[in-house]
C-alpha cells in the first residue's frame, strides 16, 4: 500500500498555522507553543509561502547567537529556500526527502504555490505504523483462513 500525502492531510486536516514575515520571533515561538507544533509557514501579504520557521531555526539562529526573540523579525531567521511536497507524493518519497535533507516539517503545495497543508515526520511515522497494522491484520486473516 502506497499512501499519498493527500490521504494524510484528509485524515489530519489541512489547517496550516502561519504568520507574516515581519512578526517577531517571540510571536512565532508563542504560536508554536500554543498550537503544539514545531514549525510555522511564513506567508506574505499576497498569501504566498515565503519561508518556514522552526524550533530548530530559533535554537540555532536566535538563542545560540544571543539575539532578542522580541526584537528579531521572523524574516531574519526563517528558511527561505523551502523544500516542499505536493499532495500526490507518497509517504515513502516524503520520508526519503525529509531524511536526505534533514528536515522535520514540509509544507504541502498544490498548483505551484497554493499552501494546502503541513506534514511532519510524526505524521509520516503514524501513517507508516497504520499501514503496517493493516498489513498485519490482512496476513493474520489470511493465515486463519
Amino acid at each position: 500500500m502506497t499512501t499519498r500525502i493527500a490521504v494524510i492531510l484528509a485524515d489530519k486536516g489541512s489547517e496550516v498555522w502561519s504568520l507574516g514575515p515581519t512578526r517577531s520571533v517571540l510571536d512565532a515561538i508563542d504560536m508554536m507553543a500554543d498550537k503544539h507544533v514545531g514549525a510555522l509557514a511564513v506567508v506574505g501579504d499576497s498569501g504566498k509561502l515565503e519561508g518556514i520557521i522552526s524550533e530548530r531555526d530559533y535554537a540555532r539562529k536566535v538563542i545560540l547567537v544571543g539575539k532578542s526573540s522580541r526584537a528579531t523579525p521572523v524574516t531574519e531567521i526563517m528558511t527561505r529556500d523551502v523544500i516542499y511536497v505536493t499532495p500526490d507524493i507518497t509517504v515513502d518519497q516524503c520520508m526519503a526527502l525529509m531524511t536526505a535533507r534533514r528536515v522535520r516539517h514540509l509544507p504541502v503545495l498544490e498548483d505551484g504555490d497554493a499552501l494546502v497543508g503541513m506534514i511532519s515526520v510524526g505524521d509520516l511515522v503514524k501513517s507508516i505504523i497504520s499501514d503496517q497494522e493493516h498489513v498485519i491484520e490482512q496476513l493474520e486473516a489470511y493465515i486463519r483462513g
